[in-house]
């Protein structure tokens, strides 16, 4: 379901039409200064939910779908932009109301926003999306290569009206020889190398359990906007961003990769354990569940030992680091039986109270319901927009920053929710609107 490239369903294809530049409404009406939100207040959706937020103020125009072109955008909002997904009259997002999954992700990824319709294949729906361009600080798109392009709203198309804009763009690839190549997560993971230490010896090679190459372009992507912002701060103009998934998803495999060339050793599939430590890996308690155990420095290899009752770092092949992960295998078949004897919630008690870095194996259900979560707010209560109508809680912006407000979170968008709201503050009436709406442009 991760995409980071392939175009939604504002279609690929069309030519550029009349534009409308920073100065002429359609009407000739004025547009408003500020952005007018379904509570009454301005400036619009969560830019006054938080007003001491770092981009409270500042308005991100999202044509993104699926994961990381909305992901990015989502992060900016949490930073306190006001985000308005811009989306065709004709489904929206490629993901809303797709399968209980998409639907899922699609109201995680989209929480805070506010959505617009617009078809940007029309030349009246253009010329809205200009007027919007004209009031945006940010724009986060993530379509297939030249599709944007094709549609006259690339970033070369865009400057010359806007050149306060800062425009990213997320892709498969950089440019270079693979920049055609259509990309998914898998894709990025797979040529990344990601996918080669995933998984266990002798096994076929897996993805990771979630998007992981979408979410990294995004927090990429996310990065190289903040720093686009402060140079615009400086010097008053903005700039491209691209935010590749490909390397973006090579960066995370970087020391990997200094070590296969430093030592003419190229890794394999890890579980999950990792080389440079014994004991570091997951363990079946007696009740059948699965615990992580990686005591990662001596005193911590002592303190398991003692709260476990075990003997085991008095045997001379185990006395160091080194002797462990040298006799790893006869090592982890002992602890396989000793970790065996206890039930998980014993087991994961003991080693905590001992200092030792320990883990349940917890699933999706586990975790929405994890005390430390609950007690530290770190789950957002938001009513679904696509699938089932209920509250779910979701991830929360996870970061705790002195002067930093963290406010309570928007639910996701219906389709066109906000469409009249935001053109309204653009200057347009209500019977323009209307009439746009008729004839298929918003």
């Amino acid at each position: 379901m991760s995409d980071g490239t392939d175009g939604p369903r504002v279609g690929d294809g069309g030519t550029a039409g009349p534009r409308v530049g920073s100065g002429d409404h359609p009407s000739g009406g004025d547009r408003g200064d500020a952005a007018v939100r379904s509570d009454g207040g301005t400036t619009g959706g969560s830019a006054d939910r938080g007003a001491d937020r770092p981009l409270s103020g500042l308005t991100v125009l999202e044509l993104g779908h699926i994961v990381a072109g909305p992901f990015c955008a989502l992060l900016l909002a949490d930073l306190g932009a006001d985000v308005i997904k811009v989306e065709h009259p004709d489904g929206g997002d490629a993901i809303r109301d797709s399968s209980p999954l998409g639907n899922s992700s699609f109201n995680y990824v989209n929480r805070d926003k506010r959505s617009v319709t617009v078809d940007l294949k029309s030349a009246e729906g253009r010329a809205v999306f200009a007027d919007l361009a004209a009031e945006a600080d940010v724009l986060v798109e993530n379509f297939a290569p030249g599709t944007a392009e094709r549609l006259g709203i690339g970033y070369e198309d865009l400057r010359e009206d806007h050149p306060e804009l800062v425009y990213c763009s997320i892709k498969g690839f950089n440019p270079g020889p693979y920049e055609r190549y259509p990309a998914l997560d898998p894709v990025a993971e797979a040529l990344s190398g990601v996918m080669s230490v995933t998984g266990h010896p002798g096994q076929p090679p897996v993805r990771c359990g979630t998007s992981v190459a979408d979410m990294t372009a995004s927090f990429y992507g996310a990065i190289a906007v903040l720093g686009a912002l402060r140079r615009r701060d400086a010097t008053g103009e903005g700039g491209k961003v691209t935010a590749p998934l490909f390397e973006s998803t090579v960066a995370l495999m970087g020391y990997w990769l200094s070590f296969a060339q430093a030592y003419d050793e190229v890794p394999g599939p890890l579980g999950a354990s990792h080389p440079n430590w014994a004991p570091y890996d997951v363990f079946r308690a007696g009740d059948g569940e699965w615990v992580f155990v990686g005591p990662s420095s001596q005193r911590q290899w002592v303190a398991m030992c003692e709260a476990l009752d075990l003997d085991l770092h008095r045997d001379e092949r185990f006395a160091t680091l080194e002797d462990r992960r040298e006799h790893v295998e006869a090592l982890t078949d002992l602890l396989d039986d000793a970790f065996g004897e206890s039930d998980a919630e014993t087991l994961v008690a003991r080693l905590r109270d001992a200092g030792v870095p320990v883990a349940p194996v917890n699933d999706a259900a586990d975790v929405a319901a994890d005390p430390h979560l609950a007690e530290t707010d770190a789950l957002a209560e938001v009513t679904t927009a696509e699938g089932r109508r209920r509250t779910v809680r979701v991830p929360r912006f996870p970061v705790r920053a002195s002067g930093f407000e963290r406010v309570d979170s928007d639910d996701p968008p219906r389709l066109g929710e906000h469409t009249d709201e935001v053109l309204s503050s653009l200057g347009y009436s209500a019977e323009e609107i209307e009439a746009m709406r008729d004839r298929g442009a918003v």
